[in-house]
């Protein structure tokens, strides 16, 4: 591990959409600062992401200063949105959870709801050191997440990307491989690793930081689905299922909660600790 570094960093600001690569990122106790602070709720308060809408692929979300995003898509003009004042809050489901959350202005509505062609409202969590628990099964007292799937960072490796799609051009639907990274949605990219080292892991230190790594993270039909056309078809998952399986779980990447506050560069040594 003595050549391991961080490759690159992936901030979401809007859960489902597509978001940015930044430099470096201030690491906070629920996440990266910015990611998955916003999600889109449909009219019974189910949160809307590319499992139910592989279009919000393609819609992009820019972080804006102070927190606001600026949404765009093709065929459709960039809106901004500021983040919301706590005068009209919700309460949606994400994961079984029940999360309050702030509803976002008119402008918003009617960008997200025209862009799907349903009726949907985009949210804001202003307050997650407080808003959600991270799972009890593999947290610790007061860890909390954003609107990420369950915990505050997603890790994967270069190399272990290499191995799958090798995986996958040995397998039924080799015409689908190589698949990119940004199926996975990952938070941190590390290269210089063994191929599916991750496993082993307990504790990592990136730069300045450290985080306990919480679970394997278990993937869903999200990363059957091209995120340059939204168009879904068998891989990754198809290969997972028969190579990767843990219990229910077809894992790629691990689950992160941070141990301490700082921030991550792309181009940081990483260490295992444990």
């Amino acid at each position: 591990m003595g050549n391991a570094e961080l490759h690159s960093i992936h901030i979401h600001p809007v859960k489902a959409f597509r978001g940015q690569s930044p430099r470096e990122a201030v690491v906070e106790p629920w996440g990266l600062a910015g990611d998955r602070r916003w999600v889109l709720v449909d009219t019974g308060g189910k949160v809307v992401t590319q499992r139910q809408e592989p279009r919000l692929a393609l819609a992009t979300a820019e972080l804006l200063p102070g927190g606001g995003v600026r949404l765009s898509a093709p065929g459709h003009e960039p809106v901004s949105v500021p983040v919301p004042e706590p005068t009209v809050t919700t309460t949606l489901e994400i994961f079984g959870d029940k999360v309050e959350a702030v509803v976002a202005d008119d402008t918003a509505h009617a960008w997200c709801s025209t862009y799907l062609g349903a009726d949907v409202r985009l949210v804001h969590m202003d307050d997650p050191a407080t808003r959600r628990p991270v799972d009890p099964d593999f947290a610790r007292p007061g860890e909390t997440v954003s609107f990420a799937d369950g915990y505050p960072l997603l890790v994967t490796t270069l190399t272990s990307l290499d191995s799958l799609n090798g995986l996958i051009a040995q397998g039924d639907h080799p015409d689908e491989g190589p698949l990119p990274m940004n199926r996975f949605r990952p938070n941190v990219v590390i290269a210089g690793t063994a191929a599916w080292a991750e496993d082993d892991w307990s504790r990592i230190a990136i730069g300045e930081v450290t985080f306990r790594v919480a679970k394997m993270c278990g993937r869903c039909v999200v990363t059957t689905t091209d995120q340059g056309t939204a168009r879904r078809g068998k891989e990754p998952l198809r290969t997972l299922g028969r190579h990767r399986r843990f219990g229910s779980d077809l894992a790629f990447g691990q689950n992160l909660v941070p141990e301490s506050p700082g921030t991550v560069r792309v181009g940081d040594r990483v260490g295992i600790l444990e």
